[in-house]
C-alpha cells in the first residue's frame, strides 16, 4: 500500500494510506495522542518496577520510542515486545521526526535501531530496556500471563473491524498478567462491550486532543 507523509496538528509526522483513507496516528497530534493514551494512562501507572509491554501495531515506532524515553525517569526495567504484520520500510520510518519532537536528538540512533534490528529476536538497547519486534498477525498471538501492559494501537474499527472483536480481546486478556492493563485510543461502545465479555473491567477516560474518550481495561 502507498504511504503519504503528513504533518499532524502538533507538528509531529504521520503516514496516510489513501487506499484505506486512514492515518497511522491522530491528525490532531500524533505525539500528543501517544503521550496521552499510552504514556500518561498506561506506562505511568508503573514506576520502580520491572514490567513487560506488548504493543499491538509497531507502525511508525512512535509508541516504542516514547516509552524508551520515559522509562528512565520512571526507573523502570522494561521488556518491550511489539507485533506488526505489515512493517514499514526503514526509508519510510526515517521520515518521521519523533526524536526531534521529543526534544531528544540523541534518540535518533535508538529509533533507527528499533526499525533496523532483526525481526523475532530480542535485543538489548540498554540494560534497562530490551526490545523485540514480532512479525506476526494479531489473531495468532498466543502469549499467556506474560505482560503487565498492552498498548492496543491497531488501525481503527472502521478500517479493520475484525481486530476489535471479542476473539482478539480474549487473546489480549490471556496475554496479560493478573492486574495488568490494556490501553487504547478507541472508545466505541462495541469495543468496550467486547472487552467486558472477556472479563476485563473497563473504564472510560478523557481522550487525547479532539477526542472525547478513550478506554483502559484492567485484568483484575
Amino acid at each position: 500500500m502507498t504511504h503519504e507523509l503528513i504533518k499532524t496538528s502538533d507538528g509531529s509526522t504521520s503516514l496516510y494510506i489513501p487506499q484505506l483513507d486512514e492515518t497511522y496516528h491522530s491528525v490532531h497530534g500524533a505525539l500528543q495522542e501517544t503521550q496521552h493514551v499510552f504514556i500518561k494512562n498506561g506506562l505511568q501507572l508503573f514506576d520502580h518496577q520491572s514490567i513487560s509491554i506488548l504493543e499491538i501495531g509497531f507502525g511508525t515506532g512512535l509508541n516504542a520510542l516514547a516509552t524508551y524515553k520515559e522509562h528512565e525517569s520512571l526507573q523502570l526495567n522494561i521488556r518491550y515486545e511489539t507485533v506488526e504484520a505489515y512493517p514499514l520500510s526503514c526509508d519510510e520510518a526515517s521520515q518521521m521526526n519523533f526524536p526531534q519532537m521529543l526534544n531528544a536528538p540523541a534518540l535518533v540512533p535508538v529509533f533507527e535501531q528499533m526499525h533496523r534490528c532483526e525481526w523475532n529476536k530480542l535485543i538489548t538497547i540498554l540494560p534497562s530496556f530490551s526490545f523485540k519486534k514480532r512479525l506476526q498477525r494479531f489473531e495468532t498471538i498466543n502469549d499467556t500471563d506474560t505482560f503487565n501492559l498492552i498498548y492496543f494501537d491497531a488501525f481503527g474499527a472502521q478500517v479493520q473491524p475484525e481486530l476489535w472483536q471479542e476473539a482478539i480481546f480474549q487473546r489480549m486478556y490471556t496475554a496479560l498478567k493478573q492486574g495488568g492493563y490494556l490501553v487504547t485510543y478507541a472508545a466505541k461502545g462495541s469495543v468496550r462491550r467486547a472487552m467486558q465479555a472477556c472479563g476485563f473491567t473497563v473504564e472510560r477516560l478523557p481522550g487525547p486532543p479532539m477526542k472525547r474518550e478513550m478506554l483502559r481495561a484492567h485484568k483484575d
